[in-house]
């Protein structure tokens, strides 16, 4: 494969509480991205409970467990989908994935750097709350996108962990997407309250809406048939807007002012002219 001068764009997909449709919008991004010309890595990084590999039907033999207690090579574990873009999968169940040691963090930046001249986005589909693996990961990409609902307990939970991630870490711009909406009233209403709590308690956030992806009953039916909806149902309103989100984040460009945290790639971070 070529060789690429650009430095490939990492991502999280996050959230402050469950049940908000985080991976499933990891999963139909990273299908976006491919069908855009992308080059595409999506890491499953809820260690403990994955389930990127679920929703797409799949049943890997090999994941990050092995990477970190088996030292099998990361290509090895590296699984290419049906889809065009390929996953790396992670363990559930498994206890000893709860909380990466510092040399297990340190190793998997470090191991990820071999991929960096392969890739144009890593997508990291995070575990939903404020533990340290999610604080962790939130911190390693260049870009952090706040997966919010309509519900009361995504917008209090969203804030949570923008408020852990700005006080404790500096870290101050967020992209939102607000899922599951009835109509864009609602989902701007609801973005506009996660605005307004952030500019009135927290000085300095940057929260820039990338889109709204709407209630559709095809989400459900893909998720059931373990299909992305954006295959499963191409021309669903879901699929368009998540379409839309694909379309945004491919034109988006390496940040010039990095914070202070190292990162996946850094080496080119680090070096780069």
């Amino acid at each position: 494969m070529p060789k690429k001068n650009n430095l490939p764009i990492v991502l999280s997909i996050t959230s402050g509480k469950g049940g908000v449709g985080k991976t499933n919008i990891s999963v139909n991004l990273a299908l976006c991205l491919h069908k855009l010309g992308k080059k595409t890595l999506l890491l499953d990084a809820d260690l403990g409970l994955a389930n990127v590999d679920v929703i797409l039907g799949l049943n890997p033999r090999l994941n990050l467990f092995h990477l970190f207690h088996e030292n099998i090579d990361l290509q090895k574990i590296i699984l290419p989908t049906d889809y065009g873009f390929d996953i790396l999968p992670s363990a559930s169940g498994v206890t000893e994935m709860l909380s990466l040691s510092t040399g297990q963090k340190l190793e998997l930046l470090e191991i990820m750097d071999t991929l960096e001249e392969e890739l144009d986005f890593m997508i990291v589909d995070t575990g939903a709350g404020i533990n340290e693996n999610v604080i962790y990961f939130n911190l390693a990409v260049q870009e952090r996108i706040v997966i919010l609902t309509p519900e009361p307990t995504s917008l209090t939970d969203a804030y949570a962990l923008i408020k852990v991630l700005k006080t404790q870490y500096g870290i101050e711009r967020f992209r939102v997407v607000v899922n599951m909406a009835k109509n864009q009233e609602e989902a701007r209403d609801v973005f506009k309250k996660l605005y307004n709590a952030c500019d009135h308690f927290l000085s300095g956030i940057s929260l820039d809406l990338v889109n709204v992806i709407p209630l559709d009953q095809n989400v459900r039916k893909g998720v059931a048939s373990q299909s992305p909806f954006c295959h499963y149902a191409p021309n669903s309103r879901a699929a368009r807007a998540t379409m839309q989100v694909a379309e945004s984040i491919a034109q988006w460009k390496p940040a010039e002012n990095l914070d202070g945290n190292i990162k996946f790639f850094w080496k080119k971070l680090l070096f780069q002219e």
